[in-house]
């Protein structure tokens, strides 16, 4: 066994298994062809007013997906939001609550960013800018879309969404569960959905993490930012990861929940750890923490990469 330095922010692991198999594990990145689901057009925009649980706020389908303005259903539930995140500013920047969320929460098909340290943030939007941090799966394409975003965005939106999502701690929001079977799922731009009517059903998990919404109406079509996600991970992987993960806590904190720069990971999306491990390990995410990691994540396969986040994502912020 040897002490290696990352988790692709700067965690340490324990590990000696061989590399990671050919090809990205899509189900990690939601760009399997065979889950994809074309959305069907409708035959004239849906206009009525939504409502969701808890909110006395009403908004339009056309509101609750606006890239400079999305609905905030809930206001009270985080700090005055900047422009930036609020609305973002045209014709580049989107509105950073637009994908995840105004408190930071972010879906598994791509980040939750409350709780990070304001370096660390602010470091992650230089190396996006940069071209440091890609998709070792060319099909994700949101990847691309944050790097586009961050090469327009000015050094004071910067600091002042890494301050704003800084200001917010990372609260439970994933339940991972394990399980032989899971519901059968497509996919929607990278989200795992449960397929409702005919076709629906169980299958077999494997060596696969799925993560779905608790309430898939809630998430998908109304984005709402207090319903969070289960993860179901393979029976015996949450034990096999404690093992893996032994020393994550020199760099990480006690817990896993900080430790000054660097972020917590514990409670975090699986599906977003193991993409940034197999990114790292392909040399398509770059910059200061990963150089750390390189020669670490050379020695992962797929199997290690998944016990570890079915692990760390276990475990309470």
């Amino acid at each position: 066994m040897k002490l290696i330095y990352g988790l692709g922010l700067a965690a340490l692991l324990w590990a000696g298994s061989a590399v990671a198999a050919d090809g990205p594990p899509t189900w990690a990145y939601g760009t399997d062809p065979a889950t994809a689901r074309p959305r069907t057009p409708q035959a004239a925009p849906d206009t009525s007013l939504k409502h969701l649980p808890g909110s006395t706020l009403e908004f339009t389908r056309a509101q609750i997906g606006d890239r400079f303005g999305p609905a905030d259903w809930f206001p009270d539930d985080h700090p005055a939001m900047p422009e930036v995140v609020a609305h973002g500013r045209k014709p580049a920047v989107m509105a950073c609550s637009l994908c995840h969320y105004p408190n930071g929460k972010g879906r598994a098909e791509n980040a939750g960013v409350s709780g990070l340290p304001v370096s660390y943030f602010i470091e992650q939007i230089k190396e996006f800018k940069d071209g440091d941090r890609k998709s070792a799966d060319t099909r994700k394409r949101n990847t691309g879309v944050m790097a586009a975003i961050a090469k327009d965005m000015t050094e004071e939106e910067i600091q002042a969404t890494a301050t704003y999502f800084g200001s917010m701690k990372w609260t439970p929001w994933i339940r991972v569960v394990e399980a032989k079977t899971v519901p059968k799922t497509y996919t929607s731009v990278g989200l795992y959905l449960p397929i409702e009517g005919e076709g629906a059903g169980t299958e077999a998990l494997g060596e696969r993490i799925i993560e779905v919404p608790e309430n898939p109406e809630e998430t998908e079509t109304l984005r709402n930012p207090r319903s969070g996600f289960v993860a179901y991970v393979p029976e015996g992987s949450i034990e096999k990861g404690k093992g893996l993960a032994a020393g994550c806590g020199t760099c990480h904190g006690a817990d896993l929940k900080g430790l000054g720069p660097v972020p917590g990971i514990a409670g975090r999306s699986p599906s977003y750890l193991v993409r940034q491990l197999y990114d790292m390990q392909q040399g398509t995410r770059k910059g200061t923490w990963t150089e750390l990691m390189k020669p670490v994540v050379a020695k992962l396969s797929q199997e290690d990469m998944l016990n570890v986040a079915a692990y760390v994502s276990s475990l309470k912020p």
